[in-house]
């Protein structure tokens, strides 16, 4: 007999999309790269803001509703993403401890930030790198996927969770929005000096992030060969 989740059974599961998310998504390591893309320019920060938001809502839900089964399509066990999504954030990590000012996505933008940027201009900019693998890169699209194939099999108490997932998702979304429509002002109080602090503080956290999701993985993997 199937039997619906109570209200505390909701909330947990309400939030347990973002507070499993937020803190592999950290938003305010994407802060500094968002600013320089973004610009100086509220209107410009807005739209960019709210078109990330967009790219990374349509991420969040398909991982969490539709990942599972391409796994499945392709045969890759959700172990394996583990170890390769960990292996791409911790390199993206180590990218950005290796911060200069010849990186090409700085050199692009320092280009481009003079230019008008058409509708078309911040869809493309904003989904690489902003959108993917800065905001929603492979270890939180992997931790997605482990959480939608953990919602139940029974179709009642699927619509039910899978509704609390979404709203789990989109507030992880409203928390990416409202840190990178104030990533300006954000960045304007620490200053130049405080703003690359912050950004090798959040990039040797996000090398923390990565080389765990490996070992997660890597432990699963052995974990089923010795069984």
């Amino acid at each position: 007999m199937q039997t619906m989740p109570s209200a505390i059974e909701s909330l947990h599961a309400l939030a347990l999309v973002p507070l499993t998310l937020l803190p592999i998504i950290n938003p305010l390591a994407g802060a500094p790269v968002f600013t320089m893309t973004a610009g100086d320019d509220p209107m410009s920060t807005r739209h960019f803001a709210r078109q990330v938001a967009i790219n990374c809502w349509f991420i969040l839900v398909g991982s969490l509703f539709i990942g599972t089964y391409v796994l499945e399509l392709f045969g890759i066990s959700l172990p394996i993403v583990r170890v390769g999504g960990g292996l791409l954030v911790a390199a993206s990590a180590w990218r950005m401890l290796n911060y200069g000012d010849d990186d090409e996505v700085r050199a692009a933008v320092k280009r481009s930030q003079s230019a008008a940027l058409s509708r078309t201009d911040v869809v493309k900019r904003s989904l690489f790198p902003l959108t993917f693998p800065l905001t929603t890169g492979p270890g939180t699209i992997a931790t997605a996927i482990a959480i939608g194939a953990g919602l139940p099999r029974q179709p009642a108490l699927y619509l039910v969770q899978a509704l609390v997932v979404m709203l789990g998702a989109t507030l992880t979304v409203a928390v990416i929005y409202l840190v990178y429509r104030n990533a300006s002002a954000l960045m304007a109080r620490l200053g130049e000096v405080g703003s690359l602090v912050m950004t090798r503080m959040m990039a040797f956290v996000l090398l923390c992030i990565g080389i765990q999701i490996l070992w997660t993985g890597w432990a699963e993997l052995n974990a089923g060969v010795a069984r």
